[in-house]
């Protein structure tokens, strides 16, 4: 099992980020939990990195070297929403954790509140670990209401230990007992194919449970996220035959089984998915499947490929 210096030191060089601009943003639409399409902007804040060295991440490819620093964070929401339209809700994504204080620092609170009155819910990114009274303090100072993502990844008992994510089921189970308890709604990331889960059929089904196990938690939504390489260390375990990159057809198949738990919201992440595919011929039709029963979540008819009658 790898630890968090022998992660850092495969990895190749960050991108150079501006402190007083986000790296990212866009409006996006996706559906609320009655099913009406909301248009979303979110803002990739430039941060700290996580304090939490993932083994499959490559969030911290997009932050900043050291504590951030005060009012930045005020600069980069100001430039995002002087540059997107209006919403309904808004994502604040800092490539880490929201409530972490080197990150997002807590005198930028009322400022960042001051700047996003107008939006019916706000959504960050948080550890588990890190769920405690600034979640409740920030949220009882919205006008609208918190949601906290938290990356879940897999229950699989062997492989959760080995991501280097410092998280157990029980951590998981305690911030969703605590968030649900003062009324914050949760989303959870889930990965298909962690590092150390080779076999699809298995992938397929460890995703599954833990989609179930999230629901049960009381999580409001799932995004499924296929696991990626390009981090360094997710190359070497590759070399290794440690980790195995998720098939379109293993995309659409735990997408499908995933809605029709019925439970609640599930997504599953499309950006950057044509590494997913073996077949140029039919990969936009079925991307565009994906991302419409995204919005409507409901199963589509699947795509035939004529190319390819055996989808890959």
């Amino acid at each position: 099992m790898l630890d968090s210096n022998e992660i850092e030191k495969l990895r190749p060089q960050k991108n150079i980020v501006n402190p007083d601009i986000p790296f990212h943003f866009l409006q996006e639409v996706e559906p609320d939990q009655d099913g009406i399409l909301q248009s979303i902007n979110t803002i990739f804040l430039s941060s700290k990195e996580c304090a939490f060295k993932c083994l499959m991440c490559d969030l911290w490819k997009n932050t900043l070297e050291g504590s951030t620093p005060q009012v930045a964070i005020l600069k980069q929401i100001d430039h995002a929403l002087d540059l997107l339209p209006e919403a309904s809700v808004i994502k604040l994504y800092n490539s880490g954790n929201f409530f972490d204080q080197k990150s997002i620092p807590p005198s930028d609170y009322p400022g960042i509140i001051k700047r996003i009155r107008s939006y019916k819910k706000v959504i960050v990114e948080n550890h588990a670990k890190l769920c405690g009274q600034a979640c409740v303090d920030f949220n009882d100072q919205l006008n609208g209401k918190l949601e906290v993502a938290i990356g879940l990844e897999t229950i699989h008992p062997d492989v959760l230990p080995k991501l280097n994510k410092q998280l157990s089921l029980e951590d998981f189970k305690l911030a969703a007992k605590f968030l649900n308890s003062h009324g914050i709604d949760m989303r959870a990331f889930i990965l298909l194919n962690p590092p150390y889960l080779t076999d699809e059929k298995e992938n397929i089904e460890w995703t599954i449970k833990t989609v179930q196990f999230a629901f049960d938690c009381g999580v409001g939504c799932c995004s499924i996220i296929p696991t990626r390489p390009g981090n360094g260390v997710m190359e070497k375990l590759q070399q290794q035959g440690f980790y195995v990159p998720p098939s379109l057809n293993a995309l659409e198949e735990v997408f499908e089984k995933a809605l029709n738990l019925r439970q609640g919201r599930v997504f599953v992440d499309t950006w950057n998915i044509d590494f997913l595919s073996k077949c140029s011929h039919c990969f936009k039709a079925r991307k565009h499947r994906l991302e419409q029963m995204n919005l409507m979540q409901r199963i589509y008819p699947q795509i035939t490929c004529s190319s390819h009658p055996i989808q890959s």
